[in-house]
């Protein structure tokens, strides 16, 4: 059996599996200033005290890294950076919060200029005045090689509470975003601490003993107590298990659009024959261009709970989310009212919906009726035109899936797969505005849950060989060895491999579970005067996102 949990922003879902079937599911009220309590709640409405001695895993997929970012409630960070000669720093993310110094690798790894410890141990004194205690510590050739920033870290230990280092978050070379990225991951840092030990409250309450996953950007999961180091990869988790729920559900001949209608947000996926599309480079939150690794999704504040208003004569829905619904106890009116006065959903106290829609009237000059059509379509419709212009900017750009990069691909849905727990009362008309069929599968209420539940465990590694100098390094790995001049491309794929397996199951992956791919492959000439003298060589690895094996098959 399988426990999957979602932490959302209004409540937290759940669903008790069994060989990727839904045994019980469950929706409670989230608590943010108590998820414990809200994990708890969740477990106990699905889990009977028999079920739980069968528990295989339990997953969870959460808001709450992805909401400190939003809300801009993140922690102080001592950011250094390392940009040596040709980039300026006003070309940088963060520039007015880095504080730049001495030392730089080249390209190939070899140093070019050392840092000085004389500003590093001045910067040190300006950080403890400041009470800064978090540092993140960045190199522009970092990942050809790490020595610079184990240099900087070591000068910073003794007042650090914690350092993110670039190299181990990411072995890119995109130098912008691996400065966000880091930032990001020393922001949230000690939240993702307070998450992990929650949840090793939570695991001692319900006294089981299996492996605890929260699910990452990706579509994939990582061990709890593995994602402490990395919480920048639970970023946008959220929207990642929408797509892995709604991922049995596509038709893999047709391209597809995936809509999760929540109570403040919808988010919107694309599948291109029944494959995730992924964001090339990274993720993108709130302007931090990160080299997260994550499935490509796009959100608009629409969804059942959202305030709705006349403002100067002109209907306004979102994006904001003032409460429940009125017939829910709210003290405003909202799409879920709507749908309640329209006889479409058949919830909560249909005459406070009325009173609800007799206030937009008045506003309007119209009928509650009326006003309740055009609050739905016009619902609709916002959803509608961020599907279409998403489908615009993608078809303007190469596509990318979780495996491939699809030239020349343009996307042409075909249908659209409504969740969420507004979709039963939403998908026809969405459907009808789209020109497609509109589809809401099973249990889409807890496709979160779902999703998290049923995702493998993913992880990347990218390797840079240099037969020349004779070096290998593995920048997540923090790996510098000699290779011979005869190394190949070849060579360097058995060692990457046998490395991601190895990492794959420290992040808690089962054998069975992990299927290696390779990413990208480049091999250059070294050349020397007129003569090659070497090969420059760049692979990159992944266990690619999925759901794990059904095992009564």
């Amino acid at each position: 059996m399988i426990l999957g949990i979602d932490v959302g922003g209004t409540h937290t879902d759940s669903v008790l599996m069994e060989n990727r079937t839904i045994i019980r599911k469950s929706k409670v009220l989230t608590d943010k200033e108590n998820i414990l309590k809200s994990v708890l709640m969740a477990t106990e409405a699905v889990a009977k005290p028999e079920d739980l001695k069968n528990l295989q895993r339990i997953v969870l997929s959460t808001t709450l890294t992805t909401n400190a970012v939003v809300q801009n409630q993140l922690d102080k960070v001592g950011l250094i950076v390392m940009n040596g000669p040709g980039v300026s720093p006003k070309d940088l993310p963060l520039t007015e919060q880095a504080n730049y110094v001495t030392g730089y690798m080249s390209h190939r790894g070899i140093e070019a200029e050392a840092p000085n410890n004389s500003e590093l141990n001045g910067l040190k004194e300006k950080f403890r005045k400041d009470g800064i205690r978090h540092f993140a510590i960045i190199g522009k050739l970092s990942t050809r090689n790490p020595a610079h920033e184990n240099e900087v870290n070591e000068v910073m230990r003794d007042l650090a509470e914690h350092a993110s280092q670039s190299h181990q978050l990411s072995g890119a070379l995109n130098f912008p975003r691996r400065i966000s990225t880091t930032y990001l991951n020393e922001a949230v840092w000690a939240l993702q601490q307070k998450l992990a030990d929650q949840l090793r409250i939570y695991m001692d309450k319900i006294g089981v003993n299996v492996p605890l996953y929260i699910l990452k950007a990706d579509g994939g999961t990582i061990d709890v107590n593995a994602s402490r180091e990395t919480p920048v990869q639970t970023i946008l988790s959220g929207p990642a298990a929408t797509i892995m729920g709604v991922l049995p559900h596509v038709t893999t001949e047709k391209d597809s659009i995936s809509v999760d209608i929540g109570g403040t947000t919808t988010d919107i996926a694309l599948f291109a024959d029944g494959v995730p599309l992924l964001e090339p480079q990274g993720i993108t939150i709130e302007g931090h261009k990160t080299s997260v690794r994550g499935l490509l999704t796009h959100s608009i504040g629409v969804g059942g709970d959202s305030h709705v208003r006349f403002e100067n004569g002109t209907l306004l829905l979102g994006p904001e989310r003032k409460g429940a619904a009125m017939a829910f106890g709210g003290s405003v009116p909202t799409t879920t009212d709507a749908l309640i006065v329209l006889g479409i959903a058949d919830i909560g106290d249909k005459a406070k919906a009325m009173e609800a829609m007799k206030q937009l009237a008045a506003e309007g000059n119209t009928t509650p009726e009326a006003v309740a059509d055009q609050v739905v379509d016009l619902a609709c419709q916002l959803i509608v035109d961020k599907v279409n212009a998403m489908l615009e900017e993608i078809n303007s750009k190469p596509v990318y899936t979780i495996h491939e990069l699809l030239e020349g691909r343009k996307i042409e849905p075909k249908e659209v797969l409504v969740v969420g727990g507004p979709a039963p009362y939403m998908a026809e008309r969405i459907g009808k505005m789209l020109g497609i069929p509109a589809v809401v599968p099973n249990d889409s209420d807890v496709i979160n849950a779902s999703g998290a539940a049923t995702a493998r465990t993913t992880v990347e590694l990218n390797l840079v060989a240099d037969t020349e100098a004779q070096v290998l390094s593995i920048a997540e790995e923090g790996i510098q060895q000699e290779i011979s001049r005869r190394f190949t491309v070849d060579d360097a794929i058995a060692l990457g491999t046998e490395k991601l397996i190895a990492r794959a199951k420290q992040a808690g992956a089962k054998d069975q579970d992990i299927e290696v791919e390779v990413a990208d492959r480049q091999v250059f000439n070294v050349v020397r005067g007129y003569s090659t003298t070497g090969k420059n060589m760049r692979v990159r690895l992944q266990v690619k996102p999925g759901l794990i094996k059904d095992e009564s098959k």
